[in-house]
């Protein structure tokens, strides 16, 4: 029957459940130790390539249609500027005050890339890491975490690359190195497993940011994300809040023009780094990282508002050995949708140009794309109907989606994100995990709560005590059931 609102909370109560998979995930939340699905990302081929397999599948389909080897894109893309170099040294003052460092090097010790910095100006903190990973490996054994007063260093190592965050923010072990996690995929999106394995065997001392050169921006926007966003500490993705009827729409009126070229995989409509529509083949999902990287792009890429763009890009989880060729372009000045066209073929530009031109029409006629500018502004805490309660953030586990209203006063973004990274890490302690932890501090009072099918962290006035806070969290979780067709995407729209 229907769930009262003062009903016990059922154990497989999940607002958000989603009918089939739309987007893939794997609970990757404990701390105990590196999550194995996070390193598939790292392996340059698996046992059949994905893209492979849907060019051949469509190649049947279309006997006139020559397979695609997936190399470089047939048309140009505009390059965004460059940015300001900047003459950060590790000894200077300056550099010492960031809290958070993300350094990439080769296994050989030549640094790839910081987050802040000069990589050249690096080289011998560089050189220093490389050792330190080479001393521990002679005992057989991998360097994972260091500490040093109050700084955290995590490494990673990938193959030929190690890659080392350093922090004296609150970040659990865990934590710093699924960031590293995103900053591999992202390097990645750019250079392909199986290429990165190729070029570090024929010369070990290779220079990669040759290969990265213009790509830069990617990982700094990525870094800054990971800091402001709880969706990558969750493993989830944001989706749009939005009218059902208004998604149906969408939805639909992209199925209709993109199931027309039997080699376009994924049609993807963001807008402010939240996902507003989904539709794909039948046999494939995205996994919320890969997405997460796609989010990045368009975030990182200002010059997509002004032009439409035609780029390849290599999506870690769902084939590491190749690229995608992405059609990408704001639908309206002024409107924040922005439509990926994913595709294997890449001489396919411009049927997805005029693909992407019928969807906008469409779109603009029925008023959808007033109502995605709308919806981008987020919601308010205040429509959930708890005086008492300030802010919060709900996964769906199962659809791997998230929502989370608009930050608003008294809340302080930066301070709040680490509370929620707080309760999350103490939650998921590998010798007490938690099902219900509340916390009081000075400014808010706080309370995580797991179940099989979501999380949920909420903050709350100060003086709210434990029972009233848990009365709120389960007031809260009937609301977001209420709404959960406008919050989430209920069901995975095939082509």
């Amino acid at each position: 029957g229907v769930l009262e609102e003062g009903d016990a909370i059922p154990g497989d109560f999940e607002p958000g459940a989603t009918r089939e998979p739309i987007i893939l995930s794997a609970d990757y939340s404990s701390d105990s130790e590196t999550p194995a699905e996070f390193d598939e990302c790292g392996k340059a081929a698996r046992s059949k390539s994905t893209i492979n397999e849907i060019e051949r599948s469509a190649s049947q389909e279309d006997p006139h249609t020559a397979d695609d080897p997936g190399g470089e894109p047939s048309l140009p893309v505009e390059e965004e500027p460059p940015s300001e170099p900047t003459l950060e040294s590790w000894d200077s003052d300056q550099w010492r005050q960031h809290k958070k460092h993300v350094f990439v090097l080769s296994d050989a010790g030549k640094p790839i890339y910081c987050r802040h910095g000069s990589e050249d100006q690096l080289a011998s903190l560089a050189g220093v890491m490389q050792a330190l990973v080479s001393c521990v490996a002679l005992s057989g054994d991998q360097v994972r975490y260091v500490r040093a007063g109050p700084l955290r260093l995590a490494f990673l190592l990938r193959g030929p690359l190690i890659l080392v965050a350093a922090s004296s923010l609150p970040l659990s072990l865990h934590q710093l190195q699924s960031q590293l996690h995103y900053v591999h995929a992202q390097i990645l999106s750019v250079v392909t497993g199986s290429q990165l394995s190729r070029v570090f065997e024929q010369r070990g001392n290779f220079d990669l940011r040759r290969l990265l050169a213009g790509s830069e921006r990617f990982l700094d926007s990525l870094c800054d994300l990971m800091d402001e966003e709880p969706s990558f500490l969750l493993g989830a993705v944001r989706c749009l809040p939005l009218a059902p009827s208004v998604r149906e729409t969408i939805t639909q009126t992209m199925v209709r023009q993109c199931s027309k070229h039997k080699k376009l995989v994924f049609g993807i409509l963001v807008a402010e780094n939240q996902l507003v529509a989904l539709v794909g083949m039948r046999k494939y999902q995205l996994h919320h990282m890969d997405l997460h990287l796609l989010f990045n792009l368009v975030h990182a890429s200002e010059s997509f508002k002004t032009a439409e763009a035609w780029t390849p890009v290599c999506l870690p989880k769902f084939d590491p050995s190749g690229f995608l060729h992405a059609h990408v372009s704001y639908l309206a000045q002024g409107c924040p949708a922005c439509l990926l066209l994913l595709t294997v073929d890449r001489d396919l530009f411009f049927p997805l140009q005029e693909c992407q031109r019928k969807i906008t029409e469409r779109l603009m006629w029925q008023g959808c794309l007033d109502a995605v500018s709308q919806a981008a502004k987020g919601y308010s805490v205040r429509e959930a109907g708890i005086p008492e309660l300030y802010h919060f953030v709900y996964k769906s586990k199962s659809g791997a989606q998230l929502s989370s209203p608009r930050l608003e006063a008294p809340c302080v973004p930066q301070r709040l994100l680490a509370q929620y990274r707080l309760l999350h890490h103490r939650m998921y302690q590998p010798a007490c995990p938690l099902k219900i932890l509340f916390w009081a501090s000075d400014r808010e009072t706080l309370m995580g709560w797991h179940m099989a099918g979501f999380e949920l962290y909420a903050a709350f006035e100060p003086l709210v005590d434990k029972d009233a806070a848990v009365r709120a969290m389960s007031k809260l979780l009937h609301w977001i059931k209420r709404e959960e067709e406008r919050l989430f995407i209920m069901s995975y729209a095939s082509l």
